[in-house]
This record gives C-alpha cells, structure tokens and sequence, in this order.
C-alpha cells in the first residue's frame, strides 16, 4: 500500500514525524510531500498568483512552497503522477480541528483534496489542555490510538467525495475511553477577538483569536465526545448543498 502524508504545520513538524511513524506501521512505501512552512488555518486554499516550488529533501520527502492543498496537488499530479497513493493521511496536527474548526483547517482540506481525488483520505489532530504549548504539545495519545482508529478505516471503503476527520483527545494514552463515531459540532464563539499592537516603527498591526464560546448546541457532537475523553472519528463529505432548502428557494423562482 502506498501511502502519501502531508499536514498544515509544515514538512518540519513534530506531528508529521509522528504521522511517519505511525504509517510505517502499515506500509513502508512511505511519500511525505507537505508545505515548507506553517499554513495553519490556510483552508483549502490553492496558490494562484505566484509559483508553488517544489523541493527534495530526501528519499520520497518534499516539500512545497505553498497550502497543504498546494502539497497534495503536486503530490498527485507531478511526485507520484505515475503511481497513485492508495491512502493520504494528514496530519497530526497540534491542536484539534473539531466542529466548525474543518472550514478553516488545512490539515482537514488536505484530506478534503485527496477525497476529491478519489482517494481514501484521514486527517489526524491531536487536542492539547494548554494554550500556547508550542513544539511540546504532547503527541503519545495519537501515536498510541491511532493504529485502533486507523485500521478499520482503511479496511472499510469510504464512500466517494467523502473523508474521516479524526480527533485525539487531551489526556494520556491510558486515560482514553475509546473511539466515538459522531456528527461535527458548532461552536458559538461570540464575537471575534483582535489583538492590536505597534511595531518598532510606529505602525499598528493586528492578532485574530476566538472569544469565549458561549455554548456547544447538541448532545453528541465531536466537541462534547473529546471533552469526555473519546477519540472522535467524524465522516465529512464535500456536497455542501442544504437540501431542505432546495424546494423552498425553488418555489421562488417560479
């Protein structure tokens, strides 16, 4: 099985060295092709108005000056054109992509372009207690459940345009109540937050962050089965359309 990884925290990444170790528990025909730098939040964004370079770091290693869906894109049509992954992991992201997080995620829009190719795609994150960890977030729960999780998921065919957003909890390995299949949650957040500072030179500039969430609606979402400690396995599809309201704008337009 040939199995292409990428993430958003960039080919340097802790987490991808972890996601490297737990796919050579299922293959060694191991690619790496994932972003030279940090896109964090990038979404499924392309990179359109400048070139995408591509770099060699070693034996079936790149990297791209560029989004993850950037990375994956070359890694699909120019590094592995000829000889097609049968499996695209990405991840393991520092820090959770649940709930409305998916929308804003690269690590989940790099599975979200492998599915729109029409390949078996996992995004892996791994929650942290604590703001601000930086490189020592802890990355054991991932690496010691992602097998369980992993292993059905790949033995099952997904269905098409479809993907598996995964979700280590923030505690240890040993302290882990199982694996949940839910539905994505909602977070409401209230109002954005701005950080506004100056720089040596006089000039103002500005930090985006998230208020305090108000509430989590529903009972059994991917943000409540991580709070409890669950590893959450959430299937995403890419058919945005709200099917309730088909027939309701259809009888506008007479």
């Amino acid at each position: 099985m040939r199995i292409l990884l990428t993430n958003d925290d960039g080919v340097n990444a802790t987490g991808l060295k972890v996601l490297e170790k737990i796919a050579r528990e299922f293959s060694d025909d191991i690619w790496i092709v994932a972003p030279a730098e940090e896109q964090s939040g990038a979404g499924h964004s392309l990179t359109l108005t400048v070139p995408v370079r591509l770099r060699k770091l070693g034996e079936r290693r790149f990297c791209v000056t560029g989004t993850p869906t950037d990375a994956v894109m070359m890694g699909l049509a120019h590094v592995l054109k000829d000889m097609q992954p049968d499996l695209i992991l990405s991840g393991v992201n520092r820090g959770a992509n649940l709930g409305e997080d998916v929308t804003y995620s690269g690590t989940v829009s790099a599975a979200m372009e492998g599915a729109l190719a029409g390949i078996p795609s996992v995004a892996l994150s791994q929650n942290y207690a604590r703001e601000g960890m930086g490189d020592t977030v802890p990355f054991a729960t991932a690496e010691a459940w992602a097998d369980e999780v992993l292993r059905p998921l790949i033995a099952e065919p997904m269905a098409p345009r479809t993907l598996a957003n995964v979700n280590f909890p923030a505690r240890p390995p040993t302290e882990v109540k199982g694996i949940r299949v839910v539905r994505q949650g909602l977070r409401d957040y209230g109002r954005t937050r701005i950080v506004e500072r100056t720089d040596p030179r006089g000039y103002n500039y500005y930090w985006f962050g998230l208020g305090p969430v108000l509430h989590t609606p529903g009972h059994a979402t991917d943000l409540e089965a991580i709070a409890d400690g669950y590893v959450t396995v959430t299937p995403l599809h890419l058919d945005l359309t709200h099917d309730p309201s088909l027939d309701r704008l259809k009888a506008l337009y007479p």
